[in-house]
């Protein structure tokens, strides 16, 4: 935390004035989830989760984090497109992972079949943390690249006004004005209406594919809201309607119950609970159409978890980028220690080093969304129950990150009002857009800060664990 938070911290009457004004404030603002026990219904809201404070960033971290995200664009697209890259890389992968395994078969099914789409639009969010180490200068360490339903650029577009507002009540005028302007929603909304142009109908619609269970809502209300504005048509629907309303015609348009749609943008889809028979053949039906996917299947299958670990080994990321050693020297500064957990050798020293020394590494499944991950004594129970076992292919092994905590209020509906101990994960969010092979757009496009308190060593907002917060540059 900045010393300029400090005075604040610890005056009780202040903060509970300030937490008052930060709740309306974010009411007012439209910093808003459904609730949990009526997650489909907006006639009762409640406010998003958020820090009472802004949190300390280094500037330098933040800079390098805006200046190398052109740079993964870059990277998650030449992934995408290198058929013999990915299926080296997943070959183990595939053989104990069902859920990666049939993402996989769709992906070769549809190449097989050619592709239909020629427009590809990428969104995604780099993740970062800030870590100490033993030197004590703090360093960016990628946690991981999110390539689907990046979500809540939406609402931290918002978030920034509800701490500039606490910043003023509590008489840090000068601070708040230093607070950077932020709004995700209008960049990610700029990536879906090149994509939606570039289709070439008019007439098309973009649809949202989104979950049964609609809790965060309203972030994705701000992105289509944008695209509104633009005079895009936007529809919202879920993998059933697809399977009951999805056809392709001869030149394999999708047409949703007889609309056209020119864009399909995932909020949904990237974890396995989500897939029965039918969820999987409205998948398939959507990536062998013609309609622009965000992302298509080869995207996402590109930010898989043993993806991110194969880009870390030396002379990958110089096949994968030749021309580029600029950028593959500014990509390879944000990694972390990353090993493989495959069979052989090199597996079997990384599974023994993670056993017997379980506090300096993280383990990490195929999956997005949070909540995932394993530490400590849990990491060290599973690998000792898989590690002569080929299931232990379908993890990585990542070096844990060690932030310097900082003490803020983390403000949730119904709780109380506490100082806690917190790190924060910056992420940024990227856009692309490609026709054939030109990259028409790349540009990062705004920045999300999580923050949670340090007993919880995994999870974002949407799993209940952090809360949204605002960079605030030291």
């Amino acid at each position: 935390m900045a010393a300029a938070w400090q005075d604040v911290v610890r005056d009780a009457a202040a903060v509970r004035e300030a937490a008052a004004v930060a709740v309306d404030a974010a009411l007012l603002a439209g910093v808003l989830m459904r609730t949990g026990e009526q997650p489909n219904a907006s006639d009762v809201v409640n406010y998003a989760p958020f820090t009472l404070l802004p949190s300390a960033v280094p500037r330098a971290l933040f800079e390098q984090a805006y200046a190398v995200q052109q740079d993964f664009n870059l990277l998650v697209d030449a992934v995408s497109q290198n058929k013999e890259f990915l299926e080296q890389t997943l070959a183990s992968t595939i053989k104990v992972d069902d859920f990666t395994a049939q993402l996989f078969r769709i992906y070769k099914q549809v190449l097989e079949e050619g592709l239909a789409q020629t427009v590809f639009l990428g969104i995604n969010r780099s993740d970062y943390m800030f870590d100490c180490g033993l030197e004590g200068a703090a360093a960016l360490r990628q946690i991981e690249i999110n390539t689907i339903a990046a979500s809540f650029g939406g609402l931290t577009s918002r978030t920034a006004d509800v701490h500039r507002l606490v910043l003023n009540v509590l008489g840090k005028s000068e601070e708040a004005s230093q607070l950077l302007p932020n709004n995700p929603a209008k960049g990610l909304a700029l990536g879906i209406a090149k994509a939606w142009e570039l289709y070439g109908s008019q007439r098309a619609v973009v649809m949202f594919l989104v979950e049964e269970v609609q809790r965060n809502i309203f972030d994705q209300r701000c992105v289509e809201n944008e695209l509104w504005n633009r005079n895009i048509r936007v529809v919202r629907k879920r993998f059933r309607d697809v399977f009951e309303q999805g056809s392709l015609d001869a030149s394999r348009r999708l047409y949703m119950d007889g609309q056209e749609v020119a864009v399909v943008y995932y909020r949904e889809g990237y974890v396995p609970q989500v897939y029965d028979e039918q969820n999987w053949e409205a998948r398939l039906l959507l990536e062998r159409s013609r309609a622009v996917k965000c992302p298509d299947i080869a995207t996402q299958l590109a930010g898989t978890k043993k993806v991110q670990q194969e880009l870390s080994r030396p002379g990958t990321l110089e096949k994968l980028l030749p021309g580029h050693p600029e950028a593959i020297t500014r990509i390879r500064a944000t990694f972390a220690g990353l090993y493989s957990l495959d069979e052989g050798e090199e597996g079997d020293r990384i599974a023994a080093t993670a056993i017997a020394d379980p506090d300096r590494f993280v383990l990490k499944p195929q999956r997005e969304g949070g909540g995932n991950n394993l530490y400590g004594e849990e990491l060290r129970e599973v690998l000792e129950k898989i590690k002569d076992s080929p299931e232990r292919t379908s993890y990585i092994l990542m070096d844990k990150i060690k932030p310097q905590p900082a003490l803020n209020y983390l403000l949730r509906a119904h709780s109380p009002l506490q100082v806690s101990e917190c790190i924060s994960e910056l992420g940024i969010f990227g856009v692309y857009v490609r026709q054939g092979r030109e990259l028409v757009l790349n540009q990062a496009a705004g920045h999300l800060l999580r923050t949670k308190a340090i007993e919880h060593a995994d999870g974002g907002v949407a799993a209940g664990v952090a809360v949204l917060d605002t960079p605030f540059l030291v």
